[in-house]
């Protein structure tokens, strides 16, 4: 998604260290908002992103509301997610085929016209569950295509010096765009109910659509379009496959993406079940578990690296939040113990896709996307109808506890099989004043004993 001389995306790495990757500059933490094109689309997401936010809560609200079963609002997010489950990959195909900004224009349209609908079913008084059901379906079906096109548009946008930033830019708009979102959501469903959030949204779309149109396209940075052929979405699972720094991470996403972010089943049950309170305390929830993402995003936008001890580092204290903020024994508590979750979880997320993205060949770049985005997000159609089960049957406490600890398992797992592929160990200092732990080579740690 970026622009300039023409440069085409970073190369993988030839050698690449799965822990211990490469120092880059440090940037400052706006640079890429210099790029006029990435200018027009940043500004366009954090618009279409609140009313994305607005409908999210609006229609986990809904459903909660006309079912009254946490398992019911799972369903909602599973039939959302599970296209990119079903699709995934062959959206990434898409994606190295096609022109991204042309695609996106499409999607944009698509993801509006779907708010815009549930709106007038919602305003004319005739919605059913299963008409929720039915727009988050189609909506995840748009989904699939626009995500690994949305991802990978950002290198045309501003170029690989600048991709790390972007990237994490990116999550900090989303983020910003999560602290407003709830609330205003929580203010119309209480003042005049849910269909007006979902008409909010559809309208919110013309924003982007905007930026993209009025894109210079002479400046994007020139893209690597695949020609059609048989086997490309076997080449692209091979290709991951092969590489030790893009396969681990994806899976600990997986992982931590399945079972360890189904927070519109725990906040909206911590919400109704342990608080016994309304849809305005949901928003409150979101919106503090957003701050602390946005947080995350601005820290990762100013670090000039993406290292995988970091990853997983924040992968497990991610985990064991989670754990603990299940558990916290008050209400201001669990919700304080909501920013620093966020914190990390962005952290996780960040770091993973701007490493990811660094490491691949750019004729491959949709396809690794397609596939990092459809574990993360299309693992919720497993995880989601089983976590809202145990959220039902054993409680939200207890279900939000399973999901930390499943996190915090997944990032040992991923931590210990990085440290073996680069022949690593651990090293302990304690000459800093404070112990410091760094991941060496095997024969150097031998050397210096």
């Amino acid at each position: 998604m970026s622009t300039g001389s023409g440069a085409d995306s970073a190369p993988a790495p030839t050698t690449p260290d799965p822990i211990q990757q490469t120092a880059q500059p440090r940037t400052s933490m706006f640079s890429s908002l210099k790029i006029r094109n990435y200018r027009l689309f940043a500004t366009g997401q954090v618009v279409s992103n609140t009313g994305t936010w607005m409908q999210r809560i609006a229609q986990d609200w809904l459903v909660l509301t006309l079912t009254g079963s946490s398992t019911a609002v799972g369903i909602t997010t599973a039939l959302q997610f599970l296209p990119m489950l079903l699709f995934g990959l062959y959206g990434g195909v898409i994606a190295d085929r096609c022109n991204k900004r042309t695609l996106l224009l499409a999607t944009q349209a698509a993801m509006g016209i779907t708010g815009l609908a549930l709106a007038a079913l919602t305003l004319s008084g005739q919605v059913q569950v299963w008409h929720v059901y039915a727009t988050a379906f189609v909506l995840g079906l748009v989904t699939v295509v626009d995500n690994p096109a949305r991802q990978s548009f950002v290198h045309e946008m501003v170029g690989p010096d600048q991709l790390r930033n972007a990237v994490s830019l990116n999550s900090a708009n989303f983020q910003s765009a999560r602290l407003v979102g709830p609330a205003v959501a929580g203010v119309l469903i209480t003042a005049v109910g849910s269909g007006y959030a979902f008409l909010l949204n559809g309208l919110s779309f013309i924003a982007p659509l905007t930026g993209l149109l009025l894109m210079r396209t002479a400046d994007l940075h020139k893209a690597v379009v695949t020609p059609r052929g048989k086997g490309q979405l076997r080449e692209g699972l091979r290709y991951v496959a092969g590489k030790p720094e893009l396969i681990w991470p994806i899976v600990l996403v997986g992982f931590i993406g399945t079972f360890g972010f189904n927070f519109p089943i725990w906040l909206s049950a911590f919400a109704d079940d342990v608080y016994h309170a309304g849809a305005g305390t949901y928003g409150l929830l979101n919106t503090l578990m957003a701050a602390g993402s946005l947080i995350g995003a601005l820290l990762a936008a100013r670090r000039g690296t993406s290292r995988m001890r970091l990853l997983v580092a924040a992968a497990v204290l991610f985990g064991v939040l989670e754990i603990v903020a299940a558990f916290a024994p008050t209400f201001w508590l669990f919700a304080a113990l909501l920013v620093p979750v966020g914190m990390f979880g962005l952290t996780v997320n960040v770091t993973a896709n701007s490493s990811i993205q660094m490491a691949t060949d750019p004729a491959m770049r949709g396809r690794v996307m397609a596939l990092f985005m459809m574990v993360f997000t299309g693992g919720t159609p497993l995880g989601a109808p089983l976590v809202g089960w145990v959220t039902d049957t054993y409680g939200p406490r207890v279900g939000f506890a399973a999901g930390g600890a499943v996190a915090t398992l997944a990032a040992v797992g991923v931590g210990v099989m990085l440290a073996r592929v680069g022949d690593l160990r651990v090293k302990i200092d304690l000459r800093r004043g404070r112990p410091h732990v760094t991941f060496v080579p095997k024969e150097r740690l031998a050397t210096a004993a």
